[in-house]
């Protein structure tokens, strides 16, 4: 079975104003960083950090960055692997993602 893509906005679809209201809460944050090292991360608990965390609550983080446009999820059987559109991202608001990581990394 060939692996598939969850929905998410085109990148001409990618709002501001939804991107940081996903961007506005500290376990996306934290996702957010964990994103911006570039690799495709699975959704294990663990690995994110986020063990503390119910995997309802997660998921429910997880979809509102993906609906946002600031992530893509990959389905592979009953695995799900996210990274960041940093590209996309990057073309619809220039500048953005680096402001971020400066903020996250002080």
């Amino acid at each position: 079975m060939p692996d598939e893509w969850l929905p998410q906005p085109a990148t001409e679809d990618i709002q501001l104003v939804k991107v940081l209201h996903a961007l506005g809460d500290p376990v996306r944050l934290q996702l957010l960083s964990v994103y911006l090292e570039g690799r495709e991360v699975s959704c294990d608990l663990d690995g994110l950090g986020l063990d503390h965390l119910h995997k309802s609550t997660v998921s429910h983080h997880m979809k509102v960055l993906r609906e946002a446009g600031v992530t893509a999820t990959r389905v592979a059987g009953r695995n799900r692997f996210v990274r960041l559109r940093r590209n996309d991202l990057d073309r619809r608001f220039p500048g953005l993602l680096d402001a971020l990581l400066k903020g996250l990394e002080g």
